[in-house]
């Protein structure tokens, strides 16, 4: 969601913030701004454009500076509008500048407060009036006022914030949103994202909940929330946006729709046997001690999550519960601590499921693990087992790439934990090894229905409403496969359990409302054929990706297109190709901007 860059250099670092801005465009924004300290005052400029337009801007107005912050923001309070976009100033004249990630809980409290101290709000932001209430405390010591401030704010943030009276000094602190160091020669950085300031630093400090910092060109300090110092370890980190040049693709959501061979190839790259330790020191006696799996997650991350389910209790027999992160931690739940807790995050900085995991851990279930796109993220840091997946970095907003590369890691999980409980024979292990070896030229194979799919997508972009049916293990593949339609195209999809459409939605299916159905050569596929005629018979419209031996065949509004082959327990994963191919090609029928759908974030790190 929203990027932080800041940096105090003994340079002019206005190239470095723009720079870094750019690279965190791909989590989505719908405004930004920079502000620096030149000649002792406070200079900024804001756009609700893109980082480009801002970049123009900063050329005409010639800003430039050694001190400076800079911000992508997602709209939370206050409409997308240039005196809503960050940094905020605070002063007369302004002399302090805060920009701001997450949010703040008690900012109505401190804007009456400092209201009837006579500051004036310009904003309907929550961060503005964290850029008054560091001024009201303001006394000479930036980094004493930002530590005053933060024991009165409520909510999670991740602060960037300089004065024009110390113009060498750069503070920060962190609670509930991504916040790190950059340490470099004779400059330093504040960035919300390793990435944003890897072509500057490889040298990357993590800070944790609570912590403050204190920058200038040469010095770094770090206390805890009680002001005490601590040390946090310097990492070298190799941070790089991967082959970001589109090539022969018109958006980086289908350059990533086509990399997902690679990056299932990669992710189970030298996996000759299943072995606990594939999740981490220890996991073998973690996985002998646990009886069942509960896996938070949100949004594309749950579904993979719902499909995993299937998996592990076929494969290990285990009970497994599938929660949304956000409700998981505001119900009451009925902890067992021989539970393994199983997280699941792109990003690994997932506010709702950090939270969702944090409050397992303090319920007494210690036994965690997540699957995760970045290694070093907090995600991964806060779970005793983790499994990376070698997906490389996702532009698109869309999940694609992302999404299968979990699903290959979750059906390493299960085999994994019925290996453990000893309920996976070692021919039925080399079975699936087997097919996971040969799943990335499985996926090369559906890829290469694209033109069929084209010719859909040209008739899906004249719909507002579609209907996705699965069955089984594929009923969490039409869910994914409605969210995707939904995020890109701004069509009105939804997915169902097929078998349930008689129980409702059938009331909704005329020859306006194309159903989209997932029809695998399965033991279910003889019910799900009765679904398709349920929907013919009342005049729907059906789109169907069948297995070739279904004998499902096209007929007057029922098309058909025909998957390479049938892939067992993994057609899932071949399954959700044809669906993003699908997506994608309606929301460019419709023109829509595809790789920063409108009202969406990349990487949500507000609850």
């Amino acid at each position: 969601m929203c990027g932080i860059v800041g940096a105090v250099a003994q340079r002019n670092i206005v190239p470095a913030l723009l720079e870094g801005l750019q690279r965190l465009e791909y989590r989505g924004y719908d405004s930004c701004g920079l502000a620096v300290i030149r000649d002792h005052g406070l200079e900024r400029a804001r756009s609700t454009q893109r980082v480009a337009e801002l970049a123009q801007q900063v050329q005409l107005e010639q800003l430039s500076g050694r001190l400076g912050i800079s911000h992508t923001r997602w709209a939370t309070h206050g409409a997308p509008a240039t005196h809503n976009a960050h940094p905020h100033f605070s002063g007369n004249p302004p002399r302090i500048a805060v920009v701001h990630n997450g949010i703040i809980e008690n900012y109505e409290q401190l804007r009456e407060e400092l209201s009837a101290e006579g500051y004036v709000f310009e904003s309907q932001t929550d961060t503005e009036a964290v850029a008054h209430l560091v001024d009201s405390l303001y006394q000479g010591d930036l980094f004493e006022a930002l530590q005053q401030a933060c024991r009165r704010l409520v909510g999670a943030y991740a602060l960037a914030v300089m004065s024009s009276d110390e113009p060498d000094r750069l503070a920060g602190a962190r609670y509930g949103s991504p916040l790190v160091i950059g340490v470099g020669q004779n400059e330093n950085f504040l960035a919300s994202d390793a990435l944003a300031i890897a072509g500057t630093t490889d040298q990357i400090i993590y800070l944790e909940d609570g912590d403050l910092v204190d920058l200038s060109t040469d010095t770094v300090l770090i206390v805890d929330r009680d002001g005490n110092d601590i040390d946090r370890i310097v990492h070298t980190v190799q941070a790089h946006m991967a082959a970001a040049d589109l090539g022969p693709y018109r958006h980086y959501m289908q350059k990533e729709i086509f990399e997902q061979p690679r990056a299932v190839s990669d992710t189970l790259q030298d996996i000759d046997e299943i072995v606990p330790e594939l999740f981490g020191a220890g996991a073998a006696e973690v996985f002998e001690e646990i009886d069942q799996v509960l896996i938070l997650a949100c949004g594309t991350s749950f579904y993979a999550g719902l499909t995993a389910k299937y998996w592990i209790e076929s494969l290990a027999k285990i009970p497994t519960a599938v929660e949304i992160a956000s409700e998981y931690r505001y119900r009451d739940s009925v902890p067992n601590p021989r539970t393994l807790v199983v997280t699941i995050s792109q990003s690994g900085e997932t506010a709702d499921t950090l939270a969702a995991l944090k409050h397992a851990k303090s319920l007494g279930m210690p036994h965690t693990l997540t699957i995760c796109n970045v290694a070093t993220s907090a995600m991964v840091r806060e779970c005793e087992l983790s499994f990376i997946t070698r997906a490389g970095v996702e532009i698109g907003v869309a999940s694609t790439k992302a999404f299968t590369t979990q699903l290959a890691a979750l059906f390493l999980l299960a085999m994994a934990l019925a290996k453990s409980k000893a309920r996976l024979s070692s021919d039925r292990e080399r079975e699936l090894l087997r097919k996971l070896r040969h799943l990335p030229k499985a996926i090369a194979a559906v890829l290469a229905l694209e033109p069929q799919v084209m010719d859909w997508a040209d008739r899906f972009a004249r719909k507002e409403n579609a209907l996705f049916l699965g069955r089984g293990m594929h009923y969490p593949v039409a869910l994914e496969g409605a969210l995707k339609l939904k995020e890109i195209s701004y069509i009105h999809a939804e997915g169902y359990p097929a078998g349930e459409l008689k129980h409702g939605p059938l009331a909704l299916v005329t020859e306006a409302m194309p159903v989209v159905t997932i029809a695998p050569k399965d033991e279910l596929l003889e019910k799900l054929k009765s679904n398709i005629q349920e929907v013919h018979a009342r005049g729907g419209e059906l789109y169907v990706f069948a297995d070739a031996d279904t004998n499902i065949r096209p007929e007057n509004n029922i098309h058909v297109i025909r998957m390479p082959e049938h892939y067992g327990m993994l057609s899932p994963i071949l399954h959700t190709i044809t669906l993003q191919l699908l997506s994608y090609h309606t929301a460019v029928a419709r023109g829509t901007d595809v790789d920063k759908p409108r009202n969406l974030a990349k990487s949500v790190t507000v609850e």
